[in-house]
């Protein structure tokens, strides 16, 4: 793997696990610590007999889900600013995919688009390095 390349696939991978944690995130800590328990903000519906642990203001799922997510996203920020700094990246490009990150399943499009824009940049490079090697 080239100097060129690392930042990209530190990119892609750290986009998905940063997803990934955001997802459960939103979508099971945070119901557990609002919306569930009798000790809940909202208190939508009562915790399931014996798992009252894992739900209300002080469910441990926030400790295994936000804790780690806060950290991974911190790493996927100085991650883009690498690769930006190397793709030469305008600061509006830069803050749009770094903030992409904070979206439920946008920072995994915009990974998508920019493998794809990606690729086809690496299949120009190589399609004008063979046209010069044929015309030398």
């Amino acid at each position: 793997m080239d100097s060129k390349s690392l930042p990209f696939t530190l990119y892609r991978v750290l986009s998905y696990i940063t997803g990934i944690a955001l997802i459960l995130l939103t979508f099971v800590a945070l119901p557990a610590k609002y919306m569930v328990g009798e000790a809940s903000a909202l208190a939508l519906v009562p915790a399931p007999a014996g798992m009252e642990h894992l739900f209300g203001p002080e469910s441990v799922l926030m400790l295994f889900i936000a804790v780690p997510h806060g950290y991974i996203y911190m790493a996927y920020v100085l991650v883009v600013i690498w690769l930006a700094l190397g793709r030469r990246w305008s600061a509006g490009r830069t803050v749009g995919v770094a903030l992409a990150g904070t979206i439920p399943f946008v920072g995994m499009v915009v990974e998508h688009r920019l493998a794809k824009a990606e690729k086809a940049r690496m299949e120009a490079e190589a399609a004008g390095a063979q046209g010069a090697a044929a015309g030398a």
